[in-house]
């Protein structure tokens, strides 16, 4: 047999450290791939309410309608749409069939354009309604979407980030239009936003 120097000694476990800590660092959890495909799987989701006019307006709509209503509805409304847009994800990744998905979507963007046209206020639980109703066709339709192999649980809390978002900057713009005696602006608003939800349906 022969014997290692004190030098080599050193050497080999150095090496065996780093062997170890390789191996330790790509079983974590913690991976970078994992990271990576978690922060992808989030972005996607978050980027999903802003890729078509049709999300993007009935979010906006939303936080102007509830600016309109006031009171309870301030926080009920933007409380409840995103709560039942993970309801409508859940039944498309569940498999299960929702009718008409696209037409609602569109109906979503005309009808609560007209709700702010015209300055309709309606009881917290009719208003909840609506805006419980046509959530779940957004929600069906995000779900549905999902890319493959993306983590559900990083792209719904991306695309509740952002539907969240979008209904703080309707309710901004709504509540200081209002303060500055400009919810005029507002109704023609959502006259813009009900015309193009006309335009989706008839499209």
């Amino acid at each position: 047999m022969f014997a290692l120097s004190t030098k080599h000694r050193a050497r080999l476990g150095m090496l065996a450290v780093t062997a170890l800590a390789a191996g330790s660092a790509a079983a974590h959890p913690g991976h970078p791939d994992s990271v990576m495909h978690a922060s992808a799987s989030f972005m996607s989701g978050f980027e999903h309410p802003f890729s078509g006019i049709d999300h993007l307006l009935a979010m906006l709509a939303v936080g102007l309608w509830a600016a309109q209503n006031k009171q309870r509805a301030l926080w009920v409304l933007p409380l409840a749409f995103p709560l039942m847009m993970v309801a409508g994800a859940l039944l498309a990744i569940a498999g299960l069939s929702v009718p008409a998905v696209e037409t609602g979507i569109a109906a979503s963007v005309a009808v609560l354009g007209l709700l702010i046209a015209f300055a309709v206020r309606m009881p917290l639980w009719g208003s909840t309604l609506v805006v419980s109703l046509f959530a779940l066709f957004h929600g069906y339709a995000h779900g549905t979407e999902l890319p493959h192999g993306s983590s559900a649980a990083m792209y719904g809390i991306g695309f509740i980030l952002a539907t969240a978002l979008l209904h703080a900057a309707g309710l901004v713009v709504g509540v200081v239009a209002g303060r500055q005696m400009a919810d005029r602006v507002v109704r023609i608003g959502g006259v813009g936003i009900a015309a193009v939800g006309a335009y989706l349906l008839a499209a």
